[in-house]
């Protein structure tokens, strides 16, 4: 039997949002630092059978933690601790910013989703590359062999243009590279006013081009380079994206961020509107998270790493991404009903299928 759902219930789900978040987030970081998360680690680490390689890094399980949680590189051993294959820290921008107005962050719970409008609220890349680098320094003592993967989520200061939206992103690779895994950048969250617009082809390729020469540069290394795209794409343009990938020889692509479409629910429609703008996500969009990896592994075949996120809350969830082409599979906002101890039953039960 489960206890964390009548936990979450009665701890969590009357409580602010975002306050709930902040004090999850503490509780597993106070568990790492008190040692208990290093004790903790010895039940839930992924089976040996579930490491899985991508873009040339090898990952102890196909499963990690979508952006989002840790947006600042806080609790990156913390989170490892907990059975995920790696954690992707951010969304990081170029410069601090305290994000939109509170509240800003808000639960459907008889959905399983989450709508936000965070707005990248962070502590700019200067304040988070040290973390970073202390982080990966610590995991590469921690595990020899294979360690959990830290991966590195850049968009655009809010107050920059558009027009300057380039140097910005630089801004953000060049400081965060070294200790990145992998790169994404994200061109597809609703709440950062104009950043969608990135997503066009003709102006998506020069910031891709220039994030990843200075990420090289700056790394003395090759850093994998992923984009980040809306599920709200339209069909034609998510094969573009595809297409400019495939012709920049890019790592990735991870499908999707959240979106801005409010079909298909069952909450009360005002239950809705009281939440206001922002990106939903959770299990609403596990359909449309899924036709999108449908619709680029037709279109990359396996030319590049495919990473599905949307929707996924259970091990056959992850499993059916695997089967639609995904070679890695992230979650976020399930962890927030599941529990501390998601990921580690997500990968328990992936590796009773692959022992079958």
């Amino acid at each position: 039997m489960r206890v964390y759902p009548t936990f979450f219930k009665l701890a969590f789900s009357w409580m602010d949002a975002e306050r709930a978040h902040k004090i999850g987030f503490k509780g597993i970081r106070l568990a790492h630092a008190t040692g208990a998360g290093r004790v903790l680690q010895k039940l839930t680490a992924p089976a040996p059978s579930l490491r899985t390689t991508a873009f040339g890094v090898t990952f102890p399980s196909p499963f990690g933690l979508a952006a989002g949680f840790d947006k600042e590189g806080l609790g990156i051993e913390a989170l490892s601790e907990l059975g995920f294959g790696h954690v992707e820290v951010g969304t990081i921008t170029g410069q601090a910013q305290p994000g939109n107005e509170k509240p800003r962050l808000f639960r459907l719970v008889q959905e399983r989703a989450v709508i936000n409008r965070m707005g990248f609220n962070n502590d700019g890349a200067g304040a988070v590359a040290p973390r970073l680098k202390a982080a990966r320094a610590a995991l590469q003592r921690r595990y020899p062999d294979v360690r959990p993967v830290i991966g590195v989520n850049i968009g655009k200061t809010k107050v920059v243009e558009l027009a300057d939206a380039v140097d910005d992103y630089l801004v953000s690779a060049r400081s965060l590279a070294p200790a990145a895994d992998y790169l994404v950048v994200n061109v597809s969250s609703p709440n950062t006013p104009g950043l969608r617009l990135l997503q066009d082809v003709e102006t998506l390729r020069p910031l891709l081009v220039a994030v990843g020469q200075e990420a090289d540069r700056a790394a003395g290394r090759h850093v994998p380079l992923l984009v980040k795209i809306a599920p709200d794409l339209s069909d034609e343009d998510i094969d573009d994206v595809a297409r400019l990938a495939l012709d920049l020889k890019l790592d990735g692509i991870i499908a999707t961020n959240t979106t801005i479409a409010r079909t298909g629910l069952s909450s009360a429609a005002g239950d809705v509107e009281k939440c206001g703008a922002g990106g939903l996500s959770g299990a609403p969009l596990k359909q449309r998270s899924l036709e999108v990896l449908k619709r680029l592994k037709n279109a990359t075949d396996d030319a590049l790493a495919l990473v599905s996120v949307g929707g996924v809350e259970s091990a056959q969830d992850v499993q059916d991404r695997l089967d639609a082409g995904a070679t890695l599979v992230q979650g976020y906002t399930a962890f927030l009903y599941e529990g501390p101890f998601w990921a580690a039953r997500i990968n328990r039960q992936l590796a009773k299928r692959r022992h079958r």
